[in-house]
């Protein structure tokens, strides 16, 4: 039983040592917009871990019912080093992600290829919650017009070449289109908003010597002179904690050393009771009680023959 419930506490550890070590890698996407104009450039996605390069991660991508690999057939992209280069020859939606030979999947990227007259500027990656974000309607000729932008369905702005969600919320999620009376609207997109980004495991075990060292102008001024009459200034809190630290062990430590002597007697007694010394003290006190009984009743005979009873 007691090796079961140590193979659990070890499995339970290593969980939680993989899950702190293995940082998450994300898909990255430059440029950072979902819509594009056909025949225009590219877009290179790179799987990335904390800014560097993913090893063992390939980009893959879906186009209509098909999935492949970036590099093994044309509609899926072509190699660039380590990034996965799409290029805009036709029309084509694609929704794409990292992912390792064990099935580990990083976050999905949709992108969208259109021949259209207008396109929405609208980031690929999702946005931190807080943050503002600015959407733009453009033309093929890379001019930005004044648009009608709307949000699923609901017009939030018109007549105006950008329209900025400031400090954006879950709320803001959803399907973004904008739409000019010349062109008619443009593909949807879906902005997606996510939380801000934790702590890496790295930043705890950087080395001593890439810690950021204040610059003189950051530091507080140092303290006014004051003459001697005035009070010394209160000690640190530091050394004040380490005065109540010292102080409750000095007032606890007797309380606890003899409330551990009265336990370890206790013990003793019960112990000893247990062993089977009862009988010889019950015997001791039917002894006592029997010579007091005795006194009891030769005190009593001889008040009766004394001279007080007559």
């Amino acid at each position: 039983m007691k090796s079961a419930s140590v193979s659990v506490l070890l499995g339970v550890c290593v969980l939680l040592l993989s899950a702190l070590t293995v940082s998450a890698v994300s898909l990255s996407v430059s440029p950072n917009l979902q819509q594009f104009f056909s025949g225009s450039s590219s877009v290179s996605l790179s799987c990335v871990d904390d800014g560097e390069t993913a090893d063992g991660w390939t980009v893959r991508s879906t186009r209509g019912n098909q999935t492949g690999e970036c590099g093994a057939a044309e509609d899926f992209g072509r190699l660039d080093g380590s990034s996965c280069v799409l290029d805009f020859k036709t029309t084509f939606t694609a929704n794409c992600w990292c992912e390792t030979s064990s099935g580990q999947k990083s976050n999905d990227v949709s992108v969208s290829v259109s021949d259209k007259g207008v396109i929405l500027e609208i980031p690929a990656l999702p946005v931190i919650r807080g943050s503002d974000v600015t959407l733009s309607c453009r033309q093929i000729n890379g001019d930005t017009v004044a648009a009608y932008f709307f949000m699923s369905g609901r017009l939030l702005g018109s007549g105006y070449k950008e329209h900025i969600i400031s400090n954006v919320q879950q709320v803001n999620e959803g399907l973004y289109w904008c739409a000019t009376d010349l062109t008619g609207p443009s593909p949807q997109s879906f902005l997606r908003v996510r939380g801000p980004p934790t702590t890496s495991v790295r930043s705890f075990i950087r080395p001593r010597h890439m810690e950021t060292i204040p610059s003189t102008s950051t530091l507080p001024p140092p303290p006014c002179p004051t003459d001697s009459s005035s009070p010394p200034p209160p000690p640190p809190s530091s050394c004040v904690s380490s005065f109540r630290i010292v102080f409750h062990l000095l007032v606890f430590c007797p309380y606890f050393i003899t409330t551990g002597l009265l336990l370890s007697i206790c013990l003793d007694r019960t112990s000893a009771m247990s062993s089977g010394n009862t009988p010889a003290v019950t015997m001791g006190m039917t002894q006592l009680a029997e010579d007091n009984y005795d006194i009891t009743v030769d005190a009593i005979s001889e008040c009766e023959s004394s001279d007080y009873f007559e």
